[in-house]
Formats: C-alpha cells, structure tokens, sequence
C-alpha cells in the first residue's frame, strides 16, 4: 500500500516510525512531516493542511490508497469527507463525527441524551448566567471554551472567587484562541486520576488500543501552566481490566451506537480522556485523533503490524483484528524550548540524538525541529521526544533519562518525574 500521512509533530513521527515497518507499505509520504519523519518517509512541503483540494490532488499523483489523519484540525474541517468523496480510504472520523472533539458541547449533550456518564454541567452565552451557576453550585469548578483549543482554554477554578473572574477569561479565549467565543462550558469538577483510553472504531466495531496517563502541567509536581503534555506512560496502573470493561460498555459503545444511529458512524481512532472516581470512569472529554505525546507510548508498545489496523479501521472488517500490546512498559519525556508553554525562541541547535538512541530500548521522536544547513534546530515549543521501552516503569524511565542526559541542547528542559504516579512517588 501507498500511504499518506498528514502532520508535522511528534505523534506523527510516531506514527511514521511504526508505519514504515510494515511489510505492507510500498511507499510512506508525509505531508509536511519533520526532519525524523524525513527517516521513515518522503515528506512533500508548501501545501497547508487546509488545503483539501491540494491534498486530493497529491493523492492522485502519488497514487495513495490510504490517507492518515494524525492532528485534529483538518478533521473537524472535513478532510475526511472530502477524501472519502473522491474514493480514497482515509483514517480519521467524517466532520459530523469530529464534532466529539470539535464541541465540547456537542459532546456533553451527547452523554446526556445516551446516559453516558461524565460530570454534571451548564451552557451558557453570556456571563451574567454563567456567574449565577456558578455562585450555586460553588467551587472547585471547570470553566471550558468551546472549539478546538489546542489543550488550553480550561480553567480549573479551586474557589469561588477565583470561578467567577474566570467566567470573562474562558469567553476571550474562546473569542481569541479558535473557539467558537460566544457559548462555554461549566461542569461540576471530578475527583480521581485521569487516564487517557485509546479504541480503534469502524463504525460498528470497537477494538481497545490501550491506555496511557499524560502529564500537562510544565514543570515537576504537577506545578506550573497547563501545557499540550509534557510526558506521558502506559499502561496506566489504575486503568484496570475492569476499569476497561466499564469503559467500553458503559461510555465507548454507547458513543460509537449514537453517532451510527443519528447517520454519522464514527472510523477512526477515538480518544477517550477519563476520570476514574471511586464510583467508576467518567467521561472528561474526547478527541478524535491519537493524543500527543500518547500515541509514543502506545506505538513504542504496539505488537504487530499498525498498518492493516489503520485500514480496517477506514474500511470496515476491524471485527476480523485484535490489538496485541507488549507486556513492557513505555515512557516519553517531552523535551521543550525554554519559556513554554509561554514565549519562546526558536533556531537553537540540537545535538546528541544519535547518542541518546544508543541506550537500549529508546527512540528520540522529532516534534518540532527542521534543518539549518547541516544543523538540527528547535522549531517549537515541544521540541523533542524522548522515548524508552523497559520491562516496567522503572526501567523505562531510567533509560529514558539516560538519553535525556546524552541530548545537548542548552536552551531546552524537561520534567524530571514523569510516570511519578505508577512509581508511588
């Protein structure tokens, strides 16, 4: 198979990685891609990911059987649809689907019209209502922009106070950060620890891919700004066997039955981001592509070919697959500029990635670089990631670190505790 895969970041070069050693794949293009992903595929530049009819026409040029969608964004514009219509099997929901991580709101009326369980909540468009449902059911509360918000325009409010000077803030965000600006979204806060669960669905199918916990705060203990995730592990320890069974019965297959039923089947990967309270997992949101720096881990783990999952996912006949993950552990650590998630310089040299993928088990994942002549450079705020496989948490993170420590590049940082919950620490 020719396969196209869209996207620029670390996920993608995750993705490209593991594509490329499938002995299915004739030839692998990557639309922009990255200079890692420049290692495992041919990447075609100066076409914007917006640009549908550009991208159908490289499909037929480079004859490409199946498309792979990694961000969010082109999905909730429709590129799936477009590709569909011309006959090209493409991997990502249709943008009637994408609507799951499109609008937050979408979603939680979703849940509520199918008793899927996830925090009790209010919609509203303007702030004087907001307030008022704020002063009744008090703090802690969530106050959420709608749209695609790039992992920001949430505020998790500890006091009343604070929820009530929020509610003008979530609104500018929305306003301001691609949101939809007029309406937000407040729910009452959940206690328990997150977990992110990962399906492969076809539309009547699902197929567990794993779980994994990020880590979104910038710097160690969980201190600092919310980021687009500085670290990620899997399996999850609290993710139990149960823990998925209820998962899958209770919120997954009820999502995947409502959207086939109201004629819009979802196919694709389906990101369920969870909060296992002591009364079970509830639904905190989802997202319609592999998370990032999730999708690391989980195809550092992946047992098997990726690329007849991909297709049968966009295809049909995923009831006909299982999902086989090794029994060991996998860790990424996010490396990224200083001064993210805030402002931030670009063009530093990297170097020492070769010597940080001599220690066994690791791959160094490019998430925001590009060439300088002959120099690798910081092109983002989450530059690199650098991911071990061991067989537990501990192994993993000792070698990641360890690679960590060979990478020479002054101007970025890392957290030093990830996967600090699985250790107990």
């Amino acid at each position: 198979m020719k396969v196209l895969l869209l996207g620029s970041g670390g996920r993608e070069h995750a993705l490209a990685w593991k594509l490329a050693q499938s002995p299915r794949l004739t030839a692998l293009f990557a639309l922009p891609g990255n200079p890692g992903i420049a290692a495992h595929a041919t990447c075609i530049d100066g076409v914007p990911l917006d640009d549908h009819d550009a991208i159908v026409s490289i499909c037929g040029s480079h004859g490409v059987d199946l498309v792979v969608v990694g961000p969010e964004a082109p999905l909730v514009e429709g590129i799936a649809d477009r590709l569909a219509a011309e006959g090209i099997a493409v991997f990502g929901p249709r943008r009637a689907a994408a609507q799951l991580e499109g609008s937050k709101l979408f979603t939680k009326e979703l849940c509520k019209a199918h008793d899927i369980p996830t925090a009790a909540f209010g919609r509203f468009t303007d702030a004087a209502s907001a307030r008022e449902f704020v002063r009744r059911r008090g703090a802690p509360i969530v106050l959420k922009a709608d749209g695609l918000m790039a992992g920001k325009g949430v505020i998790v409010a500890t006091s009343l106070e604070q929820a009530l000077e929020g509610v003008d803030a979530v609104f500018a965000m929305g306003a301001e950060g691609g949101g939809f600006g007029t309406e937000i979204l407040i729910e009452d806060y959940l206690e328990g620890e997150e977990v992110s669960f990962f399906c492969l669905v076809d539309g009547e199918s699902v197929l567990p891919f794993g779980s994994a916990q990020d880590h979104k705060r910038a710097f160690d203990g969980d201190e600092g700004p919310n980021t687009g995730g500085m670290g990620a592990y899997s399996p999850a320890p609290v993710f139990t066997a149960e823990m998925e069974r209820r998962t899958l019965t209770e919120i997954i297959k009820p999502t995947a039955r409502a959207l086939a039923d109201a004629g819009c089947a979802y196919r694709g990967v389906l990101f369920a981001g969870l909060m296992i309270t002591r009364d079970g997992p509830r639904l905190i949101e989802y997202n319609v592509r592999f998370g990032d720096p999730e999708c690391q881990v989980l195809m550092t783990r992946l047992d098997g070919d990726l690329l007849p999952l991909l297709e049968a996912t966009a295809t049909g006949g995923l009831g006909d697959y299982t999902v086989a993950m090794k029994p060991d552990a996998a860790i990424t650590v996010v490396m990224a500029a200083n001064g993210y998630p805030g402002a931030y310089a670009r063009g530093s040299r990297i170097a020492g990635i070769e010597a940080a993928e001599t220690v066994p088990g690791v791959k160094v994942f490019h998430a925001g670089t590009k060439r300088a002549g002959e120099d690798l450079v910081a092109d983002g705020g989450r530059v690199l990631n650098v991911t071990a496989i061991g067989a537990n948490v501990a192994e993993a993170r000792e070698r990641a670190y360890d690679a960590v420590a060979r990478i020479d590049w002054p101007e970025g940082f890392c957290r030093s505790d990830i996967a600090w919950r699985a250790l107990g620490e």
